[in-house]
């Protein structure tokens, strides 16, 4: 298990879960759409939204990327995602400061063009290490949680 492997792995995936804490101690997390930079998520957030309000008072998350298995087999049997989850530090840019088309192609393909217009931009940098739950291991091994689980450090 390599960090370009998992980086790739993120790279090739769109969503994921964004976790924080709000100001006053409690814990949120969203399903978000995702693009990817060299080394970054970026995510567009509504200027009102908890993430755009929240994720400024610490400037961390915890992101958990799912990464779909199985093909075929998933449409007959209960295959769980693979996952890969990391702590980032988070900036929430405000609106219309960062040109996004410029920073990641896969953002603007996913968000209309109007509604990037009007939205905060949330980078994403992770930093310590991915932690990978079946990232690189065949579906069978995937029940044995010490061949299935790695930890990589973050590219710098």
């Amino acid at each position: 298990m390599t960090s370009r492997l998992v980086w790739r792995t993120i790279v090739e995936q769109s969503f994921a879960v964004v976790s924080y804490v709000t100001p006053d101690g409690e814990p949120r997390s969203s399903g978000v759409v995702y693009g990817t930079g060299p080394r970054q998520l970026y995510v567009a957030v509504a200027p009102d939204s908890w993430k755009a309000l929240h994720i400024p008072a610490t400037d961390q998350v915890a992101v958990t990327v799912p990464v779909r298995r199985g093909g075929l087999l998933s449409l007959f049997f209960p295959i769980p995602p693979a996952t890969i989850s990391f702590h980032a530090r988070a900036v929430v840019h405000p609106i219309g400061t960062v040109p996004v088309g410029s920073l990641s192609s896969e953002l603007a393909a996913l968000i209309p063009a109007e509604r990037l217009s009007r939205c905060r931009i949330l980078e994403i940098i992770p930093e310590g290490d991915f932690l990978t739950y079946g990232i690189g291991t065949p579906l069978r091994r995937m029940r044995d949680p010490q061949a299935s689980r790695a930890r990589v450090s973050v590219p710098r």
